[in-house]
């Protein structure tokens, strides 16, 4: 099969490109999902994505939406009591041929109004509350995504990828340039979908740059604590593999499952399956549909091994439920999960719109 054929090449080049000693939980921001459709079912939407959030999860996909005009998608929540805001805006067209899509996204985690009170004190020790200023950290990702179809006999082959830049800003204190590429395949047969990504394909660097007075030099050394030195961050690629099925109920009814396995190659993770360098996790989404019209979803994810206060192990998991209503051109779709840890759970609301203009 070349889904096959392609998965292998995909898989043995960019994982040898691989180093075991990258940063950890580098750009974790863009491992937080996107879309309420897809975070309703888990995150396990690499084979069945099937709109402008593609771009993220599956660019291959892209190239199977069937679309008359550009599509426009758009998402906002906020995490952690509101203290963070997680953003996206996003565009897929079609070029002058219909199995050739081209897309471009926008993707902001920020953490806003954060007091800065290395200048909290006055030369004579004493407290100046006037000195607090407020800033911002905030992750943007940007992302130029292509995909194209491949016929084949036994189905439709698509391939694609992202080319992608990461800013990362902390106040005026530190700033950081990144660049990477994602490479996806996906291949649509008569019942199955499957797909396989590979983020960061030939590892994404940030070069980061700080910039403190000397007055903010004196304060942190004070402190205790060390001087940040210019650096380069890498991160290494995240391949996943994901399978989907759709069935025809009855004539009303539909129900679509799928199954995401994602592999990290970042050292030893909290994950199903952990090991060292690379660490296995699951993610498994279910979608019912009612006339194409109204969607119910759930799903389970984040699959973490703990221990309680008599140090037996036992495995917790992420669960996930949404809804979704679509009219026409127009779709809102809602999602309700949990983005903490599970004895420490913090809830979400997720929601993304969806729209698609004629030409």
């Amino acid at each position: 099969m070349n889904f096959i054929k392609y998965s292998f090449f995909l898989l043995i080049t960019f994982t040898g490109l691989t180093d075991l000693f990258s940063q950890k939980y580098s750009n974790e921001f863009l491992s937080i999902g996107i879309g309420a459709r897809a975070r309703g079912m888990g995150n396990a939407n690499i084979a069945s994505t099937n709109s402008v959030f593609a771009s993220y999860w599956n660019p291959a996909a892209l190239g199977a939406l069937e679309l008359d005009g550009p599509q426009f998608g758009a998402m906002h929540t906020e995490q952690f009591a509101g203290v963070a805001k997680f953003d996206y805006l996003g565009a897929v067209l079609p070029l002058s041929k219909k199995d050739r899509k081209f897309g471009l996204s926008l993707i902001r985690f920020g953490i806003d109004d954060i007091p800065n009170t290395l200048s909290l004190f006055e030369a004579d020790g004493t407290i100046n509350y006037d000195n607090i200023v407020p800033f911002s950290a905030a992750d943007y990702a940007f992302l130029g995504s292509y995909a194209q179809k491949i016929t084949t006999k036994k189905g439709n082959l698509y391939v694609g990828g992202n080319a992608k830049i990461v800013y990362r800003q902390i106040g005026s204190f530190a700033t950081s340039w990144g660049f990477g590429l994602d490479a996806a395949v996906l291949y649509v047969g008569k019942k199955w979908r499957l797909g396989l990504v590979v983020k960061d394909a030939t590892n994404t660097f940030n070069a980061w740059s700080f910039s403190l007075s000397d007055a903010e030099k004196a304060v942190l050394s004070f402190s205790g604590n060390d001087l940040p030195i210019n650096s380069v961050e890498k991160t290494s690629p995240q391949i996943t593999l994901g399978v989907a099925r759709p069935f025809e109920l009855n004539d009303n009814w539909n129900l679509l499952v799928e199954m995401d396995w994602i592999a990290t190659t970042d050292g030893k993770r909290n994950t199903l399956i952990s090991a060292d360098p690379v660490s296995l996790d699951l993610a498994i989404g279910a979608e019912l549909d009612f006339k194409d019209l109204v969607f119910f979803r759930l799903g389970v994810n984040n699959f973490q091994k703990e221990s309680n206060f008599d140090t037996q192990n036992f495995l917790t998991i992420q669960p996930n439920l949404g809804v979704g209503l679509k009219i026409q051109q127009f779709s809102i779709d809602y999602a309700f999960t949990d983005v903490g840890e599970q004895r420490n759970q913090t809830y979400s609301h997720v929601i993304s719109l969806i729209f698609s203009l004629k030409r």
